[in-house]
Parts: structure tokens; sequence; C-alpha cells
């Protein structure tokens, strides 16, 4: 039998003499009509995107929020009075956005507070006599009690050595840690990233041997007075014991005067665990037109540490997303897919709304297409970190670098990496995952401060940012991933 396959059918199959040069001039014409319609649609977006920082930096309000957010409510912490009033007055703000529908979602968070604030000191020491330190409580941490704490203090750089260690070396002590964040990561969320456990689980691995306190340097690659708060992680079968921050510079002389002799420090808190309650995150939802049960989300986190007034940690987060939508109607954009703005709460101290907001997606058997973070400050926008489960990023991954050509004039870049720890829980539905990255040189020295005020947030910085993360959803709205 002739074999009817043995060529492969072409999209023009002819047998008229010449056809060989129609299909060359029909396929050229084809291309000429797909290159115009791409270099149109990116010109339509390149106009767009325009657009929406143009509207950003001359028609935004999201700094007028948070001046609202940081001076007229102030410290956030969950469980707080401010948090509450925080939640009310964003669900009031939202129902004048133009969302179909505006709700609270409920969630139980833990409650602690803070007290008196905590004192510390080295105590008659052979060099330099008594001397006062700057010191803060680590969040969730039990105080001292009325007569503080004194003891020997012992230095180490990582848990293992804590460990190694063990009961002979650290029991009946205080033990401190000082490991400092690496200053020659570029990126300091990642010297972040490699210090912090030393203030999250340092308090269990030193009391399971017997510590009778923990003393943990701030997290920040800068040297100053400041110390820093932030969340500890408690074990129910380890004793609680007080864990308190101190300021980098104390930090340095107390290490110098180790290299000396010994060093004993009094140290007095006042922290105090409470029964948990309940509180809420804040969403608003507009109905997608034409994929509504594809889902884009863009958050921040609404609660914020009891000092300072969580301007940059994470207010800024908030309003950059209170404001995608805004900009959207400024430029009569009205997007296809389901667009959620969510205010976490609890992100601090317990996650407690991330975890209510994905385990009720999930329940649903929701889907979301992307879901975007913002919770590393106000400053100028860089970019954006991307992830996804394995069998989908590459190709989302692909598609979103594809735009760079639209946003490299904004100073944007994609890399790959985290996201947002609100929005972590939603990987497994298939979506892109994005955290909005801004310059990081500077985030570390008011997070989790006293200093993490309204004045140091930039407006024109914040306004970027906002324009950044509308101009990325609109793309993933509009086109799809």
């Amino acid at each position: 039998m002739k074999n009817i396959y043995h060529r492969p059918a072409t999209l023009f199959q002819t047998t008229t003499p010449g056809a060989s040069n129609v299909v060359k001039k029909v396929t050229f014409c084809l291309l000429v009509f797909l290159s115009a319609s791409c270099m149109f649609a990116q010109q339509s977006d390149a106009f767009t995107i325009k657009s929406i920082y143009d509207k950003a930096l001359t028609e935004g309000e999201c700094h007028d929020w948070l001046r609202h957010l940081t001076k007229e409510i102030g410290p956030r912490l969950a469980g707080s009075p401010g948090a509450e009033a925080a939640v009310h007055s964003m669900r009031r703000l939202m129902d004048t956005l133009g969302f179909d529908t505006v709700y609270l979602q409920a969630c139980t968070v833990p409650r602690w507070d803070r007290g008196a604030p905590a004192t510390g000191r080295i105590i008659n020491n052979g060099v330099i006599g008594t001397e006062e330190l700057r010191v803060i409580s680590l969040g969730n941490t039990i105080g001292t009690g009325p007569n503080g704490v004194t003891g020997e203090l012992v230095e180490v750089f990582s848990l293992k050595e804590v460990e190694d260690m063990g009961a002979a070396g650290v029991a009946g002590k205080i033990v401190f840690f000082n490991r400092p964040m690496d200053p020659t990561q570029l990126q300091t969320f990642r010297a972040y990233g490699g210090a912090v456990d030393q203030r999250g689980m340092g308090l269990v691995v030193a009391a399971r041997f017997g510590a009778k306190a923990v003393l943990v340097r701030s997290m920040t690659t800068g040297l100053d007075d400041v110390p820093h708060t932030g969340a500890v992680a408690l074990v129910d079968d380890v004793e609680k014991i007080p864990a308190l921050s101190v300021s980098t510079n104390d930090a340095e002389k107390i290490s110098r005067l180790l290299r000396q002799g010994t060093v004993e420090v009094h140290l007095r808190s006042n922290g105090r665990i409470l029964p948990p309650v309940p509180s809420y995150n804040v969403i608003g939802e507009l109905r997608g037109t034409t994929h509504p049960d594809e889902i884009i989300l863009v958050g921040g986190h609404l609660d914020s540490w009891d000092v300072g007034e969580g301007a940059h940690d994470d207010g800024a987060g908030c309003v950059h997303a209170l404001q995608v939508l805004p900009l959207w109607q400024k430029i009569g954009y009205r997007p296809k897919r389901t667009f959620r703005c969510v205010l976490f709460m609890n992100e601090e101290n317990g996650l407690a709304g991330g975890r209510a907001y994905w385990d009720a997606s999930n329940a649903n058997n929701e889907y979301h297409l992307a879901a975007l973070e913002s919770d590393s400050g106000g400053f100028t926008p860089r970019g954006f970190s991307a992830q996804a489960e394995d069998a989908v990023f590459t190709d989302y991954y692909r598609t979103i670098n594809d735009w760079l050509p639209l946003l490299e004039p904004y100073g944007l870049h994609f890399e790959s990496g985290g996201s947002g720890a609100d929005i972590s829980g939603l990987k497994s539905q298939g979506g892109l995952l994005l955290g909005f990255k801004p310059d990081s040189q500077r985030y570390f020295d008011f997070h989790h401060t006293a200093n993490d005020v309204f004045e140091n947030v930039n407006k024109r910085e914040l306004e970027l940012g906002a324009a950044s993360i509308t101009s990325l959803l609109y793309l993933i709205d509009k086109h799809g991933l």
C-alpha cells in the first residue's frame, strides 16, 4: 500500500503550480500581521502602565491612608484595641473604593501585652562598672517578675553552640545570642533570614538546657542604639523564660567586655501572655467580567508591633494593596478576573489571619491565579520575587519575564524566591505567588522598632510602589499566565 503519510501536510497544501510561492507570501503576511498585532498590544500596555504611574504620582491616596493608619490609629498588635480599630477603619475605607463586597473574615489571634518598658544593665563590671543597656522585650515572652533576673552572660553565635554546651555550659546563666546579620548580603532580607533563627528559637533551645533568660542581638545590619523587637517561638513542653533584644551597639560592647572577663547583667521585663481573642482579616472583592473563577489577590498585613506605628511594616503594604483598584478605576480598567484586596491580621506573632484565609480558600476549592503580598516596606521599587509549584513555575516565570520590556523602564525586575507569609498557603492551588521587592538597604533600620513611623516613609517612593504593583497585576489580569 502506498504510504499516504510519507510527507507532513502543510497549512496550505496544494498541487497548483507555483504553490510554494503562494505559501511563502501568505506565511509572510501572517507573520507581519502577528508581529504588528504584538507590537500594538505592547504599545497599548506601555501606554496603560504609563497612565497608572501618572495617576499614582498625581492622584494617589495611599500616603494619606498611611497617615490615618499610623497617626490616628497607631500601633496595631494583634488582639489589641489598636488592631480592632484598624479592622473597622479599613473596612469603612474599603466600602468607599468600589468593591462589589467588603467583609470581615474571622480568626482567633494570640494576645500578648508588653507591660512597662524593659530595662537592662551591666552590673559591677571590672572594666566599666555598672552601665545601662538599651533593651526591649521580645514578643510572646513572659516577664522577669518585679525583681528582675540577674545572671552571668554566656555568648554564643548559633543554636548549635548552645546544644553542644548543654546544661553544663548554660544552666542558671543568661544566654547571649550575638550572631550579626551578614553585611556582605546585598539583599538584606537574606541577611535577616541568616540570623533570625536565634531570635525565633533561641529561647526554646536555651530553656531546654536550664538557662534563666535570653538576650538577643537586634536584627539589623547597622550599628545603633535602637533595640528591635520581634516574635519568639513557644513550645508547650519547654519552660517559658524571659527573652529580650539588645541594641547592636550594646551587643558589641558586651562582646568586647566578655573577651576581657565575665559579664553579669540585670534584666527586667513585664510581658504577659493573655488568652486568645477573636479578630479579623478585612477583604474587598470585585468579581471579574470574563474569568470570575480565577482570583487575583493583593495584600499586606494590618497588624504591627506595639512600638512605633507600623508604617513600613506593614502599613505601607496595606495601602499599596488598597491603592490598586482605585488606580484601575482612574484609568478606566475593569478586571477580567475576580480581584481581592486582603488585609491580613496577626502576621507578626502567629499568622492566624493568613491561615484562616487559605484554609477557607482551599476548603472552597478556589483557584488563585496570582497572589501578591507587599511586606517589605515603602521604599523605592526594585521588582518582584516569584514562586509556584514546580510543575508550573517555569511557564509562569517565562510569561512574566516576557513583560520585562514594559517594566524595566520603571526599574523593575523579577527574581525567583519567597513571596509572603500570609499567602504562602495558597501555593498548592497551582497559581503564581509574588512578593513586592523594594530597595531593602534601609528597611532594617526601622523594622520592629520605635522608629517605624509615618515620617520615615517617603511619599513618592510609597506611590511608586503602588504603581508598580498595580501595573504587574494589570498585566496578569489582562493576559493571564
